[in-house]
């Protein structure tokens, strides 16, 4: 193939395909049922570390439910702030409210992972929700998330586990920059009903701000200590429940909940430096391969417009800005869709820029066993293992 022609395709048929997929999955995403009843008693589990700034909302949301749930557990993961003294007058107003405090951090385990894991053992309920204590549950939310898991997988397996991304709220420019790459990530590769109507491990998505699962589920396939090792948690124990046969539903949270995720620069840098690279499965070739695509399907456009102008040349002038266009068409559809920031959208090259800055300092910290998260570092995920 001429050497014009390959660089004229590179720059408007990935984003054309990205464009596709995104189409399907914006039909195709589910969100849930309203008006429907729990599937049996529920318990709402919220691991808490230095939440001071979030965990009243996240309590009164929960309670403010259009159902109840039977149990309403916060593990008090070693919190420095207020986060205690916060339960302790919530307890006083929602006597069902039950606070424990995290056990000692074990060598080799994360601390989500093991908050829950404490959480999971205070509860008889078979089904279990997990909650960020940064996500605010709207009325309908709990309805929505259990009424997936009337889904039915391959061989007709009703879902057991189902996750779901809650409306993303942004405040500073790096969270406007950055937080709306999640939805452009989740739905530009994979079709995402692919996730439930498929055992293969490879086809999955996964946010563990919400995370609902049947505990026949959790204990078959090990329990958090099966994953005690994992920063990507959420990833892991749903990859472990597709290998293990379960049916797995991720869903468009947008109506069942909102987050804000990050609240600075530096929460953001050190949040997706955290997780990238990890759950790539700290794989180099895996980032170099994801980096690639974002490069070929969201940026190469815009370089193509620039070498164009540079080199005078129509035809690449006319795919690059065909790709362009391509582009911005699904940063605004995403942005209507899930409520997203128009600056985000806007910036877009600057957008992408920032996640490769991002996925090398993720790459280094990895290498230089400096993984920061929570007033807590750890090493690598292979030297995790070894414990």
């Amino acid at each position: 193939m001429p050497h014009w022609e390959l660089i004229i395709f590179l720059v408007f048929l990935p984003a054309l395909f990205c464009a596709g997929i995104i189409a399907l999955n914006l039909v195709s995403w589910p969100r849930g049922r309203t008006r429907g009843g729990a599937p049996g008693p529920i318990a709402v589990l919220i691991p808490a570390r230095n939440e001071e700034s979030h965990i009243e909302t996240c309590v009164r949301r929960v309670y403010a439910s259009r159902i109840q749930p039977q149990e309403v557990v916060v593990c008090d993961d070693h919190s420095e702030d207020r986060t205690k003294a916060i339960l302790t007058d919530l307890q006083k107003e929602f006597s069902s409210l039950k606070v424990i405090d995290g056990r000692r951090l074990p060598p080799g385990w994360i601390g989500k992972p093991h908050a829950c894991m404490q959480l999971a053992e205070v509860t008889e309920c078979e089904y279990l929700l997990f909650l960020d204590a940064d996500t605010y549950l709207e009325p309908s939310g709990l309805e929505r998330i259990f009424s997936l898991f009337s889904v039915r997988g391959k061989k007709k397996q009703m879902a057991t586990l189902v996750t779901a991304v809650p409306r993303q709220i942004t405040g500073t420019f790096f969270e406007h920059l950055i937080l709306p790459l999640l939805h452009l990530t989740y739905m530009s590769w994979l079709w995402l009903p692919l996730i439930w109507r498929s055992n293969d491990p490879r086809f999955l998505a996964a946010n563990g701000q919400i995370l609902a699962v049947k505990r026949s589920t959790l204990e078959d396939i090990g329990g958090f200590s099966a994953i005690r090792s994992e920063i990507v948690d959420d990833m892991a124990l749903c990859r472990l429940a597709k290998t293990r046969g379960h049916t797995v539903v991720f869903a468009d949270g947008n109506g069942m909940a909102r987050c804000r995720m990050y609240r600075s620069r530096l929460d953001v840098w050190k949040g997706f430096s955290k997780n990238l690279y990890e759950g790539l499965g700290s794989n180099p070739l895996a980032l170099l391969a994801v980096l690639a695509l974002y490069f070929v399907s969201f940026l190469s456009p815009f370089l193509g417009l620039i070498y164009a102008l540079v080199v005078d040349h129509s035809s690449l002038l006319q795919a690059s800005l065909v790709g362009i266009g391509l582009v911005y068409a699904i940063r605004v559809a995403l942005a209507v869709r899930f409520q997203q920031s128009w600056l985000g959208a806007v910036l877009h090259p600057f957008g992408i820029v920032g996640l490769f800055m991002i996925a090398f300092n993720s790459f280094r910290w990895t290498l230089s066993d400096s993984i920061e998260w929570s007033g807590r570092f750890y090493v690598a995920r292979a030297k995790r293992r070894s414990h």
